[in-house]
């Protein structure tokens, strides 16, 4: 799957790569290659367009500069201009030197006119809010360019490149344009538009060691298999789903029918409901002993209220298991210390909050520290939702949709891993349910708009967000 880098990261890598013989110069270099390849393709023909590059401090600016240099040299636009907003950066002088003149230290009337510009301002280095000059050029790119669709290099010029936020004045781009890998800002920010990560040279084993990824059915396709013309409902798994106390049987249906769609060959529910919303979904008493024999995997909590025996039913259980919503919240006074097998917890912040003691505070740190304590594989639900396992590899999900702000997603989302954990390992299983559920949420609003989709849609939509991943 494809790394996602901090900056931190990014520069360690750098630095490698120069030490291992290749020039930062080259670097540079095939960096405004790739970005003068990215607006041919979709400005082309660039000789019609009025251009102008902001060019800042560092390498984000000596980017913007030898941009500059290829789009005067190669393909001539009708206007091309350069903002120098920073002390001259070397590329200035290869910029100068191709007989390219038009650089200003303020922003020239004419090109105002500009159906381009090119945010070269500030890149991954940036930790604080932006300060003048940038403030006020980031202002500028905002808004004083009606006509330009602005291209952020690496990142835009004011957005911290690991959190995706911005401390002050941030630019609002139409494509972004990084390098070697994302940043975690490429999946956690807003505004960055078309995103585009283009390879610069770096060799790909000085990423090794970096633990976040990019969740990516790369790593599951292979669950989504056809299945052997032998099989029956007997080979496809018998999940044992638990909850749904008087007046939230809704909640655990869900699951169970999430589970059934997903492909488990049989689904029992545990529940108070006399009746479920479909009669595939066989049922047994909540309050007696949960039966676990027979089963194959567990989703434990939809609706289940604070029953006193899940911690214990937790740590014995002798089946892999999801746990969520009134699961997690019970867990949260009594976390048992070691698990008979493999355990899935599925929070929201909420029930995050309650298991840390706390309020959840950088995500992807939070989700790590609770996976490694704990030995459970962690879902932190929210945009991008972060997967951790107790090994230490952690996934950021680049599907989903405010859509999928209603009740009874997460319950969708617990059945969609509960029957994968009946064949897959946690890792491999999660990332495909929490894939598979932010998919089918995106093609859900695009039919039926943000606002209208409610949680049983997503199984709707779940078996072309399987064709599409197959």
């Amino acid at each position: 799957m494809t790394k996602v880098l901090t900056a931190a990261e990014m520069r360690a890598i750098d630095a490698r790569t120069i030490e291992a013989g290749l020039p930062d110069l080259v670097l540079m270099e095939n960096a405004a290659h790739r970005v003068v390849e990215v607006l041919e393709r979709h400005f082309a023909p660039l000789n019609e367009q009025r251009i102008v590059i902001f060019a800042g401090k560092g390498n984000n600016g000596g980017d913007g500069l030898a941009i500059a240099r290829l789009l005067f040299s190669r393909f001539a636009p009708r206007t091309l201009d350069v903002v120098l907003a920073a002390e001259p950066h070397p590329q200035l002088t290869l910029l100068r030197a191709s007989g390219f003149t038009a650089i200003h230290e303020s922003i020239p009337a004419h090109a105002r006119l500009a159906t381009i510009v090119v945010d070269a301002l500030l890149g991954t280095g940036l930790t604080g809010p932006a300060r003048e000059p940038y403030a006020s050029l980031i202002g500028e790119i905002n808004t004083g360019f009606p006509l330009a669709q602005v291209v952020a290099v690496d990142l835009p010029s004011g957005m911290n490149a690991d959190t995706g936020l911005a401390a002050g004045a941030v630019v609002r781009a139409d494509y972004s344009i990084t390098f070697t890998a994302p940043k975690r800002a490429h999946l956690l920010g807003h505004g960055l538009g078309s995103i585009t990560v283009s390879p610069i040279g770096t060799p790909p084993a000085m990423m090794d060691e970096v633990a976040l990824c990019q969740n990516e059915p790369i790593a599951w396709r292979h669950l989504l298999a056809p299945r052997p013309a032998e099989g029956h409902k007997g080979t496809f798994g018998h999940v044992l789903a638990i909850g749904g106390v008087d007046g939230k049987a809704g909640a655990i249906g869900m699951t169970g029918l999430a589970a059934l769609r997903m492909g488990a060959g049989l689904v029992t529910v545990a529940t108070t409901a006399p009746t479920l919303p479909t009669p595939e979904l066989m049922t047994t008493p909540l309050d007696a002993e949960w039966p676990t024999a027979g089963k194959h995997s567990v989703a434990l909590g939809p609706g289940l209220g604070l029953d006193p025996r899940v911690p214990a039913f937790v740590r014995d259980c002798p089946l892999p298991m999801v746990v969520d919503a009134d699961g997690l919240n019970a867990l949260a006074a009594a976390m048992p210390a070691s698990f008979a097998a493999p355990r899935v917890f599925t929070p929201h912040p909420g029930e995050m909050a309650r298991l840390l003691g706390r309020r959840v505070g950088d995500r992807i740190v939070d989700a790590q520290s609770l996976a490694a304590a704990t030995g459970a594989t962690v879902v932190l639900k929210g945009h991008r939702t972060v997967i951790a396992s107790p090994d230490g590899r952690t996934a950021l999900n680049p599907t989903g949709s405010p859509a999928m702000a209603t009740a009874g997603s997460g319950d969708i989302l617990t059945g969609l891993l509960a029957a994968l954990l009946d064949t897959a390992p946690p890792w491999e299983a999660t990332l495909a349910a929490v894939y598979l559920h932010g998919l089918a949420g995106e093609l859900a609003a695009a039919e039926l708009t943000e606002r209208c989709v409610i949680a049983t849609d997503l199984l709707r939509f779940l078996p072309e967000a399987i064709r599409r991943c197959a």
